[in-house]
C-alpha cells in the first residue's frame, strides 16, 4: 500500500509515528480539514501535471487553485493535469492520497508560495485517510522539492 511506502520513507527520519490515519475519508481538502479539525487552507494539496513529458507536482494551500497564466509563465506550457487513471502509475500514489513523499523518481516537486503563510500544514500520506502535520521547513526538506513557485491564486468564497 502507498501509505506503507510513506511510513517507511518517514521512518528514516524518525517521523513515521507522526503519520495520522483516520476512520473517515480525507481524500478532498474539505474532508481532510474535517478529519483534522483545521481550516481547509492549511491542507497541503498535491496537484499533478504533465509538463514536456515530465510529471510535475505542485503542493499548494487548500484554498488556492492553479493560475493558468502564472503556470504557463513559469513552466513555459499550458497547465495540463495528469489524467485520473495515470496518476497512481506515474506518481506512485492514487488520487485522494497524492503527496510529495515516497513518489516515483521522475516526479518533479514544487511548493507554492501560498503555503508560506502558515507555521504548519497537513499534506496527505499516500492514502485517502491519512495526513501528517509538518512545519514549512519540514515540508521543504521531506518533499525534496526543486523550488518555491508562485503559480496559484486564491479561490473565491
Amino acid at each position: 500500500m502507498s501509505i506503507d511506502k510513506v511510513k517507511n520513507y518517514f521512518k528514516k527520519y524518525g517521523m513515521d509515528r507522526y503519520v495520522q490515519e483516520f476512520s473517515v475519508s480525507s481524500k478532498t481538502v474539505e474532508l481532510a480539514a474535517l478529519a483534522l479539525n483545521t481550516e481547509p487552507s492549511r491542507i497541503a494539496k498535491s496537484i499533478t501535471f504533465e509538463v514536456n513529458d515530465n510529471v510535475v507536482m505542485i503542493v499548494t494551500s487548500g484554498d488556492t487553485k492553479i493560475d493558468n497564466a502564472k503556470f504557463k509563465q513559469y513552466f513555459g506550457v499550458k497547465a495540463k493535469m495528469l489524467p485520473f487513471d495515470k496518476v497512481e502509475i506515474m506518481v506512485g500514489h492514487a488520487v485522494g492520497g497524492v503527496c510529495p513523499f515516497a513518489v516515483n523518481e521522475n516526479v518533479q516537486i514544487y511548493l507554492d508560495n501560498s503555503l508560506k503563510r502558515f507555521e504548519t500544514v497537513f499534506p496527505a500520506c499516500g492514502s485517502s485517510n491519512s495526513a501528517i502535520e509538518l512545519t514549512i521547513s519540514e515540508l521543504e526538506q521531506f518533499s525534496n522539492s526543486i523550488a518555491w513557485v508562485d503559480v496559484c491564486k486564491m479561490t473565491e468564497n
